[in-house]
């Protein structure tokens, strides 16, 4: 074949095949036995059921638009998830951080249990009581240890929310 015919020939070969084949109706079928059956073509022994109409083709037009909605839609949907992980992160080290101090708050409570030196006041019995600076360090430990309960539920219920 000469290269003119050859360049012919594979510009018609091409044609042909870039159009795509006629949309076909499709026929829903049920068989004796109850099975469904999908064809092009009719079924012997079926009942037909349904005519399928094919969607009409596309467009390219609204097919390009539908394509750039896709993709702002998938740029927001990205945006929205790495905000809310963001957000998941950072409530997740609340959570640890507080659950830490929350830790710290009650080994203090537990370690200030015992009076320090200045903080017992002799009586007229020759015995000791507490003194108010004693209290005053007990109610700081429990308020600190309270804070730091409120604080870890606080980081719980963020984490939960966002899960």
């Amino acid at each position: 074949m000469n290269r003119p015919t050859y360049f012919a020939f594979l510009l018609l070969a091409a044609a042909v095949f870039a159009f795509p084949a006629g949309a076909q109706t499709i026929y829903k079928y049920r068989q004796p036995d109850g099975r469904v059956v999908y064809s092009d073509k009719p079924v012997p022994g079926a009942k037909l059921e349904e005519e399928i109409e094919p969607p009409p083709p596309a467009d390219p037009a609204n097919a390009e638009r539908q394509g750039k909605d896709n993709e702002a839609s998938r740029k927001e949907l990205k945006r929205a998830a790495d905000q809310r992980a963001s957000s998941f992160d950072q409530a997740w080290a609340d959570l640890q951080l507080w659950t830490r101090r929350l830790e710290e708050a009650r080994a203090a409570l537990e370690a200030g249990r015992e009076p320090l030196e200045g903080e017992r006041t002799g009586t007229v019995g020759r015995k000791a009581r507490m003194n108010d600076a004693y209290w005053l360090r007990q109610r700081e430990n429990q308020a600190a240890v309270a804070e730091a309960e409120a604080r870890v539920r606080e980081a719980q219920d963020a984490v939960n929310a966002l899960r």
